[in-house]
């Protein structure tokens, strides 16, 4: 199956549906508009909220926090790229943040930046800037448009609605691959895994973003290490690591990303 995405992806990339993407700069596979999909995660959002257990903003420091450093992002976020004349990198987008009661370690953020952390992930993160390092990272994900990327090297290998380029709206399959994708239910088993460029570029624009919001970039290598640790001492590693293998070499990479990242920072007015 890898080895007929990758083909797929080359193939279309040759063709209209391979665009550049604005924040990373490399060329993607493109066949849903975006607006699509965050009409789709909007409501898939909206599901997950009801039959989950949400922690209030008003009863908890925890889930204040979260929604504190997600807007703290999404602020240097829009303001960065609007000065960059890059204002339709996030264009459509309604942010929401939620903490969600659960031991998962694990958080998500889906297009138009809608955005989950689990409980079980806070003993993890320990502090708030480590909490904006996973946050940037999953945001990131999302304003790259990798779900996008994904879901369309998805649709090429299974040659579903697709006719000259366009997607056929309406499908059931596709909306089937939107939930392997994001997973915003628990009902879904199996999640189709970012790449290893994907996850390279989510940490290292999540850290630029983390800073730009004012949260020290280095944070991220004390925090992926106690990530390391958690996965090597349970049986199976953590969910937020199920498709983001924390190794000896990611952490380097990090540590390379955190300098550049520097750059960015400038300490947040407590």
């Amino acid at each position: 199956m890898i080895r007929i995405i990758l083909i797929a992806s080359f193939v279309s990339c040759i063709g209209i549906s391979c665009t550049k993407n604005a924040v990373t700069g490399r060329n993607q596979l493109h066949l849903l508009p975006e607006s699509e999909l965050q009409t789709e995660a909007k409501s898939q959002y909206a599901t997950f909220l009801s039959q989950n257990k949400v922690v209030s903003k008003t009863v908890s420091k925890d889930a204040e926090m979260v929604s504190r450093v997600g807007s703290r992002i999404a602020t240097a976020i829009t303001n960065y790229y609007n000065s960059q004349g890059k204002g339709d990198v996030i264009k459509g987008y309604q942010w929401e943040f939620n903490l969600v009661d659960s031991k998962e370690i694990n958080a998500w953020c889906m297009p138009g930046g809608k955005v989950v952390v689990y409980t079980g992930l806070l003993p993890v993160t320990q502090n708030e800037a480590a909490l904006a390092v996973v946050m940037g990272h999953e945001i990131a994900h999302a304003i790259a448009q990798h779900g996008n990327e994904r879901m369309s090297q998805e649709l090429i290998a299974q040659g579903i609605g697709v006719a000259g380029g366009v997607l056929t709206s309406g499908n059931p399959q596709v909306s089937n691959i939107f939930n392997q994708v994001y997973a915003p239910s628990a009902e879904v088993g199996v999640l189709l895994p970012n790449s290893r460029k994907q996850e390279l570029e989510a940490d290292h624009y999540g850290l630029i973003f983390a800073a730009l919001a004012g949260y020290n970039p280095n944070e991220a290598i004390t925090f992926w290490q106690r990530m390391a640790n958690a996965s090597s001492g349970a049986g199976q590693p953590p969910e937020f690591l199920s498709t983001h293998p924390s190794d000896a070499t990611r952490i380097e990479k990090v540590k390379e990303f955190a300098q550049e990242a520097m750059k960015y920072y400038k300490p947040m007015n407590r």
